[in-house]
């Protein structure tokens, strides 16, 4: 289905919303959001002569002129989701085009290579990926796959292995800045989809969870069996995890949202060596 401008900007708005609600939902501010927030409201309040902009005037001034925003929840958050999205078609377009012409004569042709993509580097990253793949048997390997804890004595393994044996830590540094080895692994070989499912299954198995509840859970089980961890939460505002509903939506009991946190929380925490 096509959308038109309008509504594409309402639907750009929700996705903003959207964003900070879930912001809310793990006790972050999300500061650039509701910069943005602000700004979309200061646009529709400069062309505050249409009626439809009129009628939501009290509001419009609480964003703007008080700290209504430092004291909101999700359910206010909502409210204006609500009241202001399908306003935002009234923010003025102020984009410009500029169109040049240059005839400026080329002097020289030099092509340097970036240092960063230099064939050393290349090896180390195709050695590096090559060796966790080869060899899940491993024990420290086989933990992060498995969703175990690592000790010391597995850390150390790995520091042997990508800082000794396939190439130096210089070069990992280089690559892989400060990832730690465990989260790099672990983004190679995903995480075990029995491991996952067990790390989920109060929630896969209750009986208290509806369809589209189930259906999330699912989704962020195929995320981390893919991807190993899940650090970045902002990827919840996506498809296919709002094919259903936006996570503000499906939990509406926070609780259950703050136990699945802890869930990914601690998958990411085995991770971390």
């Amino acid at each position: 289905m096509l959308l038109d401008g309008d509504e594409i900007s309402a639907v750009r708005f929700d996705a903003l919303m959207y964003g900070i609600e879930l912001a809310c939902l793990v006790g972050k501010k999300y500061s650039k959001a509701r910069s943005d927030l602000v700004k979309r409201v200061n646009g529709i309040a400069g062309v505050a002569n249409i009626p439809e902009i009129r009628a939501k005037t009290e509001l419009i001034q609480k964003i703007l002129h008080t700290d209504y925003l430092e004291s909101a929840g999700i359910n206010e958050f909502e409210h204006i989701r609500e009241e202001l999205r399908d306003l935002m078609k009234y923010i003025p377009d102020i984009s410009k085009r500029y169109d040049t012409n240059f005839t400026d004569d080329i002097m020289s042709t030099e092509w340097h290579d970036s240092e960063l993509e230099n064939d050393e580097l290349k090896n180390y990253k195709a050695k590096a990926e090559y060796y966790v793949r080869r060899h899940q048997d491993n024990i420290a390997i086989a933990k992060l796959r498995t969703n175990k804890p690592l000790s010391g004595t597995d850390v150390k393994a790995l520091e042997s292995i990508l800082w000794s044996e396939v190439g130096t830590r210089e070069e990992y540094e280089k690559e892989y800045g400060e990832e730690p080895l465990g989260e790099f692994v672990r983004s190679i070989v995903g995480l075990d989809m029995n491991a996952a499912k067990e790390a989920f299954s109060e929630y896969l198995d209750s009986a208290n969870l509806d369809s589209r509840q189930i259906y999330f859970v699912n989704q962020i089980v195929e995320y981390i069996v893919h991807n190993g961890i899940m650090k970045d939460l902002s990827v919840l505002q996506e498809s296919p995890f709002t094919d259903r509903g936006s996570v503000v939506d499906v939990f509406t009991d926070l609780n259950v949202w703050m136990g699945i946190k802890k869930v990914i929380e601690q998958i990411n925490a085995n991770a971390a060596a």
